[in-house]
């Protein structure tokens, strides 16, 4: 008997799990990919109440879902929003500023995945500097300071 055979013949019975083992956690219309994109998939961490990454933006689109705590999520448009763990977000990345990431809570820390398409020769991340945000400041929530 072959190893193929030997294999087949001595597989576990088929289980139906698979037709329930997926779960949505986030769909969106997909979103400018910049040409000869490639993918980088990273994971963040940061303490109880540390306010996170500056404001910054992306080349590309960006696709996260929080593991541990809660992050504070806030792109150019949108007010803020708790995303908690167990839930997704995105960003689309280009000129998009991406004000807000940090942790939402001070007594726990927050721990995310990101999986961001990445602009050839370009940082995955480049900050946004005081000049800028004062510039575009009509293009952020009200109520943000």
């Amino acid at each position: 008997m072959s190893d193929a055979e030997s294999t087949t013949t001595r597989q576990k019975p088929q289980s139906n799990a698979w037709q329930t083992a997926v779960t949505m956690v986030q769909e969106a219309e997909p979103p400018f990919i910049p040409a000869g994109a490639h993918a980088a998939t990273i994971v963040v961490e940061f303490p109880p109440g540390d306010p996170g990454t500056p404001p910054h933006r992306h080349p590309g689109p960006a696709f996260g879902y929080v593991l541990d705590g809660e992050m504070v999520f806030e792109l150019e448009g949108a007010p803020p929003r708790v995303v908690r763990a167990g839930e997704a977000f995105w960003e689309p990345g280009g000129d998009v500023i991406h004000y807000q990431d940090g942790n939402n809570r001070d007594d726990i820390a927050v721990r995310y995945t990101v999986t961001m398409l990445c602009e050839p020769g370009k940082p995955m991340l480049t900050l946004v500097d005081e000049d800028e945000l004062a510039q575009r400041a009509s293009r952020r929530s009200p109520g943000i300071g």
